[in-house]
C-alpha cells in the first residue's frame, strides 16, 4: 500500500520493528510502500558458506574493511542501476538513520577506491539488510562474508535479507514462513547489539576460523 503520510526515521523503525520495510517503485516515483512478504529470506548466522574459491580470494586480503568509511557512497553505489527502489525520499531517511546510528554500511576498499559494500537497518539484535554492491569482481561476496562474522562477533541473532536470489541462496541464505520470520524477530528485539564497535577482528584467517575453515 502507497505511504500517504510522511515518513519519518522513526516510523521507518517502527515498521522494521513490526516486521515491514519500505520501498519506491522505482527512482523516480516519490512515494514508498511498505512490503510484508509471506516468505521472507534470512541468512543463518551459522550457516554462511565460503566456497573454496570465495575462501582463497579472502585469503589475498588485497582490500580493506571498513565500518561506515563512506555510508552514502554506498548507498548510492545500490542505487547506481538501470532500476533501483531507492528514490530520493529513501536516501534521505536512510542518511537520517545513519546519523542516528541505526543503519549502518560495511565496505570493501581495493587500492584506495570503494570496490563494493552492504548497508542495512539495525534494531535490537536484528541487522536489515537493504542493499549491496560491487564495482569489483568479488566485493559484493566479500563484503557478505565479512558482514555475517561481524554481526556474530558483535552479538546479533538476526539477519534479514528481505528477499532471497540466486546469489544469496548460493552463499546460505534461506527464505523462511512470516510467521517464522517474527517469532526470530520477537526473540531478536528482546535484547540490543551494537554494530559499530571497537575491536572487531576483521581478518580473513579470523572469518575463516569462525567459519570453520582452517586450510
Amino acid at each position: 500500500m502507497k505511504d500517504k503520510f510522511t515518513l519519518t526515521p522513526q516510523i521507518l523503525l517502527s515498521g522494521y520493528a513490526q516486521g515491514i520495510f519500505p520501498m519506491a517503485e522505482s527512482r523516480d516515483d516519490p512515494e514508498v510502500f511498505w512490503v510484508d512478504p509471506r516468505h521472507r529470506g534470512i541468512f543463518p548466522l551459522d550457516g554462511f558458506h565460503i566456497s573454496r574459491s570465495l575462501a582463497r580470494r579472502l585469503r589475498k586480503e588485497d582490500y580493506e574493511i571498513r565500518i561506515n568509511g563512506d555510508f552514502e557512497a554506498v548507498l548510492n553505489g545500490c542505487a547506481d542501476r538501470d532500476e533501483t527502489w531507492i528514490n530520493p525520499t529513501i536516501h534521505a531517511l536512510y542518511m537520517s538513520l545513519n546519523a542516528m546510528d541505526r543503519a549502518h554500511s560495511l565496505e570493501v576498499w581495493m587500492e584506495g577506491e570503494l570496490a563494493g559494500g552492504v548497508y542495512g537497518v539495525t534494531l535490537g539484535r536484528a541487522f536489515f539488510g537493504e542493499s549491496m554492491f560491487s564495482y569489483r569482481r568479488d566485493a559484493s561476496k566479500i563484503a557478505l562474508a565479512y558482514l555475517v562474522d561481524h554481526l556474530v562477533q558483535t552479538g546479533f541473532t538476526l539477519f534479514d535479507t528481505q528477499f532471497i536470489t540466486p546469489h544469496l541462496a548460493s552463499l546460505g541464505a534461506v527464505e523462511i514462513p512470516r510467521k517464522a520470520y517474527q517469532a526470530l524477530l520477537r526473540e531478536a528485539l528482546r535484547e540490543g547489539a551494537f554494530f559499530n564497535v571497537e575491536g572487531v577482528d576483521h581478518s580473513a584467517a579470523g572469518v575463516l576460523q569462525r567459519n570453520g575453515q582452517t586450510s
